[in-house]
C-alpha cells in the first residue's frame, strides 16, 4: 500500500505576514519559489498514482517546481473557505472578539461567493479527498498539494479525529509531510520535511 503525501506551498506575502489566505490568489515569494524547488528530491524516485492539487495558483506553482508538472487540480483540495476573515490576522481578529479559534468558532460570512466554512464543513471535503485518494492506494503513493489548514484538517480525518483536532498539526510552507500505516493502522509517518530552504509557520 502507498503513502500519501502532502505537501503545503511555499511562501507567499500572506503567509509571512499572517494573513488568513484562501480564495486570494497570490503568488509564490522568491523565497517560496526556492522551498517549492528544493522539495524536488524528496519527491523524486516515487511512482504517484495519482497527484493532485489545489487549484490556486500557489499551490499549482509549488507543484511545478517540485516537479509534479502533471499534478491534476482539484476544487476539494481548495483551502478553507475564511469567509469574512479573508486577508485578517489573528492578532486583528482578536482585537474585537479575544476567545476567537478558528478550530472551534469557524468564521462569519464574507462577500458573494464566500460564506465561511466551520471545521466539520472542512472535515467533509477531506472526507472525500481521502476516500478519492484511497481507490488508487494500492497502486503507489498519492500526493496532494494545498494549503496548511485544509492538510491539517486533512491529517486529523486520516488519524481517525475529529477535522477540529488539525489544530494539532502545526504545517509549516514549503514541506512535504508523509501519511502512512504501521500494522494497519494509520500514522504520521513524517512530517514538515524541507528540501534545504528553511520553512516558515503560518
Amino acid at each position: 500500500m502507498g503513502d500519501l503525501l502532502l505537501v503545503r506551498h511555499g511562501e507567499t506575502e500572506w503567509s509571512v505576514s499572517g494573513q488568513h489566505t484562501s480564495w486570494t490568489d497570490l503568488p509564490l515569494t522568491r523565497r517560496g519559489e526556492e522551498q517549492a524547488t528544493s522539495l524536488a528530491p524528496l519527491l523524486a524516485g516515487r511512482t504517484f498514482a495519482l497527484a493532485l492539487t489545489s487549484p490556486l495558483h500557489r499551490a499549482i506553482r509549488t507543484a511545478e517546481l517540485a516537479g509534479l508538472a502533471g499534478a491534476v487540480p482539484d476544487p476539494e483540495l481548495h483551502e478553507w473557505d475564511y469567509g469574512a476573515y479573508e486577508g485578517v490576522t489573528t492578532v486583528d481578529i482578536h482585537r474585537t472578539r479575544p476567545d476567537w479559534y478558528l478550530w472551534d468558532d469557524g468564521v462569519p460570512p464574507g462577500p458573494a461567493g464566500h460564506p465561511g466554512e466551520s471545521p466539520a464543513e472542512v472535515g467533509q471535503r477531506a472526507d472525500r479527498v481521502l476516500k478519492q485518494a484511497g481507490t488508487v492506494l494500492d497502486d503507489g503513493d498519492v500526493v496532494l498539494v494545498g494549503h496548511a489548514h485544509f492538510l491539517r484538517a486533512l491529517t486529523a480525518r486520516y488519524l481517525g479525529l475529529t477535522a477540529a483536532d488539525g489544530r494539532l498539526f502545526q504545517l509549516a510552507t514549503g514541506t512535504v509531510s508523509r501519511l502512512s500505516t504501521e500494522h494497519g493502522r494509520p500514522v504520521i509517518a513524517e512530517w514538515n520535511a524541507t528540501g534545504g530552504a528553511a520553512a516558515v509557520g503560518p
